[in-house]
């Protein structure tokens, strides 16, 4: 069976590449010499070949050349050839070369009214000849019927085939659409994963050090020690910042395998004590953390979206609030996490539409939450962001 594949195959590939017009003469020129045997070394009774049967036969080869180009008109003109073989007893073939052909041809292309009414013509036509010929056999019924509708059943299997193709090529097609679709979609979720990320890093590591900056000139001749905690401080943040910045980047993918080291891990809600810490210190914001329900388990780009969420609601408070205190509540419940950043601000208004806060609604929803911003109940300014456990997060995403 594979040797047999092994040559089959690649005849019918060259075939379907071929001109089209230079295969159907082949089998036009074909059809006309299986025709003319019987009358090239015909049978004892049987009738010589005359110059009209010759034409009549050449009449029901030649329009096969453009069988797939007109295959309805291709068939009525073999189906009057044949008849008026018949009917003049040119004679007639043994075998209806031609007949096959547009039968075949007529399946495979043909519409359904043109199919049907040209298979019922050739089984009329086959049975009217051999009732008015002299000495019908009742196998020759039987071989012609049989031949006819085997060529008509081959038709309408290569059809199927080719429908059925065609619409695996067009799933294929859609298919690869989708992936490029769902690659760009990716793509554009993971740049602006990172641009979020690096404007929360950039700008709470700014901040940081433009609060202590401004606080090192005032204290640098007159408390030395200070001023060197200051700077200390600011080196430190930037520090950080560009070590986070590295890791966003994979900057440092290469260094790692030559060294073998891990790389950090994102920040998770077990680094905000630290965070909380690191602002009180560095801006003399008094920043209070209280938790309250009992902590359970959420996904690692949920912890990075809590993370960031109070990132960047303490970079906005030190940056535009003209704040004394800050107060980041963890409200945890069977169906998630509530983060709530209040600050008693008096500063200028802050607007709720600023990339920060776009962003922190990004990752909000990304994770199947959400977050608002706004004023206070008693003044200052509140940041709400909730996001949902793993079950409810599949849920809010569908």
């Amino acid at each position: 069976m594979s040797a047999a594949r092994s040559w089959y195959a690649p005849v019918v590939t060259r075939l379907r590449t071929t001109n089209p017009y230079v295969v159907d003469s082949a089998l036009a020129v074909l059809v006309l010499f299986a025709a003319s045997l019987q009358w090239m070394f015909p049978d004892e009774g049987d009738d010589r070949l005359t110059l009209a049967g010759w034409l009549l036969g050449a009449a029901t080869a030649v329009p096969l050349v453009w069988r797939r180009r007109f295959p309805y008109s291709c068939a009525v003109a073999v189906s009057v050839a044949t008849t008026a073989m018949a009917y003049y007893h040119a004679p007639p073939p043994d075998v209806l070369y031609g007949g096959l052909v547009v039968l075949y041809t007529m399946a495979a292309q043909g519409l359904p009214w043109q199919r049907r009414s040209m298979l019922a013509g050739w089984l009329l036509g086959a049975v009217l000849t051999m009732q008015h010929k002299e000495h019908s056999e009742p196998f020759e019924y039987a071989f012609h019927i049989t031949g006819m509708i085997c060529a008509y059943g081959l038709g309408g299997l290569a059809r199927l085939q080719r429908a059925y193709t065609a619409a695996v090529e067009d799933r294929a097609r859609r298919l690869e659409r989708e992936r490029a679709a769902e690659t760009a979609r990716a793509i554009a979720q993971e740049r602006s994963r990172i641009a979020r990320d690096m404007h929360d890093i950039l700008a709470h590591a700014v901040s940081l050090m433009v609060v202590q900056a401004e606080a090192g000139p005032v204290v640098v001749r007159s408390d030395p020690a200070r001023a060197e905690a200051v700077f200390d401080a600011i080196a430190a943040s930037g520090r950080d910042a560009m070590t986070q910045l590295r890791r966003i980047l994979g900057v440092l993918k290469e260094e790692e395998r030559r060294s073998g080291g891990a790389r950090v891990p994102q920040p998770d809600l077990a680094g905000l004590p630290d965070l909380v810490r690191q602002v009180a210190e560095s801006t003399g914001l008094r920043v209070e953390l209280s938790v309250h329900g009992r902590p359970r388990p959420l996904p690692p780009d949920t912890e990075v979206a809590a993370y960031r969420a109070v990132q960047e609601a303490l970079t906005n408070t030190v940056k535009h609030a003209y704040a004394s205190c800050a107060q980041v509540e963890l409200d945890w419940a069977e169906d998630g996490l509530t983060l709530t950043v209040t600050d008693d601000g008096r500063g200028p208004a802050r607007t709720e539409g600023g990339h920060g806060l776009i962003g922190l609604r990004e990752r909000a929803a990304a994770c199947g939450g959400g977050a608002e911003a706004g004023p206070g109940p008693e003044g200052g300014f509140r940041v709400v962001v909730r996001l949902p456990a793993s079950a409810d997060r599949e849920a809010a995403l569908g």
